[in-house]
């Protein structure tokens, strides 16, 4: 029997990770004191120092403090539990450092020395990076989060930015489908500001606006700030409408010696829940109580959920990091590795990547050039666990619906194949196809920075974006669907595809910052942006193979080039580009760091809109009120910070497709002329001249806080945004246009929400302590325009339902309406025979076939109104126990599985248990109403993570921290189905697929260990 051998290569797997290593001059990294000389004078011998680095006020560990020996170049920094080791000699004076914190000084004594350092101005001085720059927390004016490497969340994340989920306030980060590695992450800041255009926030890393999230891995990552307001996300003019997330990576530091850092971890997953469907006994016991065809008996008890479960699935992460730096230069090297697989067979990512950053500076410390280079090259089997383009994972569809009395295999070996409606056998899929990616990933950027003067440097940043990946698709000449009695007539498919994106930036700008008299402090940015950007796609398709011996590795041996009673082979090409280019400026006022003030105005222009509408102009303005700076607050004993901000910014959303203020060409048909056929061309998109940006104008009112020695600090913010001049196509009048659609602007969303981040230190006893964080939101929008007197359009619909049956969509949106509604009919029982009865428009109750559009109303709604989460970290001693719980609350889901699989009259297929006893009354076609609607709402303890800082006794490894973590460990809900936290992001919100894709506990253990 031909296999799936046959589609792989065999043998043990092998796998080497490169490394360019760059011939540079880093000066000198560690200078020792002269031996001979301390000999001659009699200083003592040196010895390995301990010690630790805590926050005097609150006794938690300082991460990243520098210690240096004072006078010397020798230095060394504290590990995540604020310890640190450094060679020096008794009488010598250590110097502990870091931003924020008053520089303390101890002398050595014994080989130990703790520090307790004093804040300055207390979390205050905490650095947040924002667009283009820094400020200190009590500089911003506007709404921004930041979050720190030591409060990310623990375990293994398919994607970095679930470092972070639950921990910014309005912040929603979801994956559909769970722990599948080649699944993407929903994101989304603040709800929907678009109706066509992008929703998810612009992602900048290390200043490369539209980063990669594959080239940054754990162990890499410094810092997650996050722009929510208008006038923080200003500065990124057209790409700022959906927010900024910018990710900063960890660089070498000057004047420590070379240190190594390992990160690692293996994780496996746990099916947290299945579905209910028959079990084979039970599908026999319906048989013999006549509610099954006894035919529909085929001999055979199998578990296709089962079968399709790796229940020995094991993923495992490695990051090894080389860092260090002298008085002029620094660096910082990091390798990685993962193996990563899903729970459901054939389906898994192996990835290996670096990155490498190198910093220097001379000219007497006005020149600092900086250098980072990342790559990612990843495999990925796609055959398990794959959805279709309304997120269906059919192989676990195929699960749920299958006879389970029909056998997987044929006596001979041959795979089983049923015939009901929607069937096929996965695992036949899994033996004759192939379906794999292989992609490449680079990015490199340059930056140079000149200090004209103390007040004004230049800077010139340069970065280079590259993503390359090849798809490969092959069904064997055994596969069910190349079968004889096929249109393939038992002969093989393959098909190969290509797509390239490269984006190159080059921005340059002016930075100055002056203080006047002490007490007024002015800094202003001035810069010019460029970005350029290609994509290619390249595909090709063949079938009429003959034999499997060549595999998707010589398309022109397919027949169905020459044979024209096969299915017709295809090719097809695509290019495309876009250009932005902005000016931009920022300037920061503060007095006596009491009052603030911060303006901002882009002007940007982009090759997507019309010619009348190419430049749009950003502008912002933000101001802060530092009220415990006044005197009548001063020494108040309670309060120990308040800071009130008002912010109003204006941004836009170009991300939509290229040319679509273009006239473009299409094909059409052929014409034949002397025997030969010509293709023919015309106009396939009307132009319009008058397409310009989608623009939200922000208002941000917030409260920063800070109690009882800021032992409990945070935030509260209220915002107002209203996105006008939607982009949508609509109908456009023929003639004068020929085709029958139009791009342009018209309609507007509205959308307010409140946010609130708390953070309290609530216990401190000796080596115990125990802190919690708080963050929750709520939000509610709606769509408030839709028409205008020239452009009309009554509603949108989303969430098209599946067949069988014609049950349209499950969403709409209309003019006034709330984003997320679900619209359908209301259910009013059953008849005696189990027939539907629906409620129409006047109150009475009629059978389905009945209803029609006047009675049909708005029935639930699948955007929850409400997320929160509630962080507590408890340490005692080397121990650290972190417990998370996150939640969203008052929303509705359609529970698709119940609609479909629920109902008898999807037998033959198999079905849940609920059709014979919860909908056990039902005897009718599936109908969408609020019959299936449940309330969503649910709590997860989404995180616990247990940890020990093990204390070593030798010079050579600096910290060994050793957890171990679990993701997804409870759920507490009242909804029926398998997970309630679905996709709630986009406009079709709410939607629980019939095709899905195992929700999983997992669990994981961890290494970190500094040399």
């Amino acid at each position: 029997m031909w296999n799936s051998d046959k589609l792989k290569k065999s043998g043990s797997r092998l796998w080497i990770i490169p490394l360019a290593l760059l011939a540079t001059s880093y000066g000198q990294l560690h200078a020792r004191p002269d031996l001979t000389k301390e000999k001659m004078y009699g200083v003592p011998a040196q010895q390995t120092v301990n010690g630790t680095v805590k926050d005097a006020n609150t006794g938690q560990p300082i991460v990243g403090a520098t210690i240096t020996v004072k006078g010397m170049t020798t230095a060394s920094q504290t590990n995540d539990k604020g310890m640190f080791s450094i060679e020096a000699s008794s009488g010598q004076v250590l110097t502990a450092s870091f931003l924020g914190y008053k520089t303390a000084e101890l002398t050595v004594g014994s080989g130990t020395v703790n520090f307790s350092l004093q804040s300055d101005e207390s979390a205050l001085e905490e650095v947040v990076v924002v667009g283009y720059g820094t400020q200190r927390k009590s500089e911003v004016t506007s709404a921004v989060a930041s979050v720190k490497e030591k409060d990310f969340n623990r375990g293994g994340m398919r994607s970095p930015l679930e470092l972070v989920q639950g921990k910014v306030a309005g912040l929603n980060i979801t994956r559909q489908h769970g722990s599948n590695p080649n699944s993407g992450t929903s994101i989304q800041l603040r709800g929907m500001s678009s109706v066509n255009g992008a929703l998810s926030p612009l992602v900048v890393i290390d200043g490369i606006p539209g980063g990669n999230l594959d080239l940054v891995k754990q162990g890499d990552i410094e810092s997650i700030d996050v722009l929510k307001d208008g006038s923080a996300a200003a500065i990124y003019g057209t790409r700022g409408n959906n927010g900024v997330i910018l990710v900063t990576t960890k660089k070498g530091r000057k004047n420590v010696d070379p240190q190594f850092e390992y990160f690692t971890y293996g994780q496996r997953e746990f099916v947290a829940k299945r579905p209910n469907m028959l079990s084979a006994s039970q599908f026999r016991d319906y048989i013999a109580q006549g509610e099954i065809d006894e035919k529909e008996d085929l001999g055979a008890s199998t578990d296709l959920f089962d079968e399709l479960i790796d229940k020995n699935n094991f993923s495992h992460f490695h990051n090894f990091a080389a860092t260090g730096g002298g008085e002029k230069s620094s660096y910082r090297v990091s390798l990685n590795y993962e193996d990563a697989n899903g729970v459901a067979v054939q389906n898994g990512r192996d990835q290996f990547g670096g990155r490498i950053s190198a910093s220097q500076t001379g000219l007497q410390d006005r020149l600092t050039f900086d250098v980072n280079i990342a790559a990612n090259f990843n495999k990925a089997n796609l055959l398990g666990g794959k959805s279709d383009d309304n997120g269906n994972v059919p192989d676990f569809e195929q699960a749920v619906q299958r006879n389970p009395t029909a056998p997987l295999y044929n006596p001979d070996g041959t795979f089983y194949q049923t015939q009901a409606y929607n069937n096929y056998n996965p695992l036949s899929r899994y033996a004759y196809r192939i379906d794999e990616r292989e992609q490449q990933t680079f990015s490199g950027d340059a930056r140079v920075k000149l200090q004209l003067i103390d007040q004004l440097s230049w800077t010139a940043f340069g970065s280079y974006v590259r993503d390359n990946f090849n798809d490969r698709n092959y069904r064997s000449t055994l596969d069910w669907d190349q079968r004889l009695n096929s249109n393939y007539q038992g002969m093989g498919y393959a098909s190969k595809s290509n797509e390239l994106s490269w984006t190159k930036t080059f921005e340059t700008m002016f930075d100055y910052n002056q203080t006047f008299n002490e007490e007024h402090n002015v800094t202003g940015l001035l810069g010019y942006s460029y970005q350029y950007g290609t994509l290619e796609r390249f595909n090709v398709n063949n079938n009429g193979f003959t034999t499997d011996g060549f595999l998707d590795w010589n398309l022109g041996s397919g027949t169905a080039i020459t044979n024209d009673k096969l299915p017709r082979p295809g090719m097809g090409s695509f290019k495309e580009d876009n250009t932005l280019i902005a000016f931009f400026g920022r300037v920061n006022y503060n007095y006596k760091r009491k009052y603030f003030v911060s303006a901002i105005y882009r002007r940007e222009g982009s090759s997507r809109f019309g010619a009348n509408y190419k430049w749009g102009n950003f502008p912002a303005i933000s101001a802060g009120w530092t009220i415990t700076e006044e005197s009548f607050l001063a020494d108040n004993p309670a309060i120990s910070n308040l800071k009130v901000r008002l912010g109003y910014g204006v941004t836009g959303n170009q991300d939509i497709g290229n040319y679509q203020s273009l006239i473009t060409l299409g094909t059409g048909g052929v014409y034949p002329q002397n025997g030969v056929y010509y293709q023919t061309y015309g106009p396939n998109k009307n132009p319009n001249p008058n397409l310009r940006w989608e623009q939200k104008q922000e208002w941000n009112l917030g409260v920063d806080f800070g109690f009882l020695n800021n032992r409990i600090t945070g935030a509260l913010d209220v915002y107002s945004r209203n996105t006008v001049d939607l982009l949508f196509n609509f109908r456009a009048q023929m003639p004068s246009y020929l085709p029958g659609g139009i791009f342009t602007n018209v309609g507007s969303i509205s959308n307010k929400g409140i946010e609130l981040q708390v953070s309290a230190l609530a216990m401190q006893r000796n080596d115990f302590s125990w802190s919690i964080d708080f963050t929750g939101n709520y939000q509610k929008y709606r769509l408030t325009k839709l028409s205008n007197e020239i452009y009309k359009n009554d509603w949108l619909e989303y969430g098209g339902l599946p067949s069988p049956g014609n049950l349209g969509s499950a969403i709409r949106l209309e003019e006034g309406g709330e984003v997320g509604a679900f619209y359908g009919k209301r259910f009013a029982g059953f008849t005696d025979e189990g027939k539907w009865l629906f409620y129409k428009a006047d109150g009475s109750t009629a059978l389905a076939r009945e209803i029609n559009n006047d009675d049909l109303t708005y029935i639930g709604n699948g955007v929850p109104k409400f997320q929160a989460s509630f962080g507590n970290r408890f340490s005692y001693k080397g121990f650290d126990l972190t417990v998370f719980f996150r939640g969203k609350f008052k929303f509705d889901i359609l529970n698709t599985p119940q609609l479909y699989f629920a109902n008898k009259k999807w037998l033959p297929n198999n079905v849940l248990e609920e059709a014979f006893t919860k909908h056990g009354q039902l005897n009718d076609d599936p109908q969408y109403s609020d019959y299936y609607l449940e309330n969503g709402s649910f709590v997860k303890l989404d995180n616990i993570t247990l940890g020990y800082n093990i204390k070593m006794k030798t010079s050579y490894v600096r910290n060994l921290y050793v957890y171990a973590t679990g993701r997804n460990i409870a759920t507490f809900t009242g909804y029926s189905g398998l997970d309630p936290e679905i996709k709630d992001t986009g406009f079709d919100a709410g939607i629980d697929w019939r095709g899905f894709y195992p929700r999983t506990k997992s669990w994981s253990i961890g290494l970190n260990v500094g040399f």
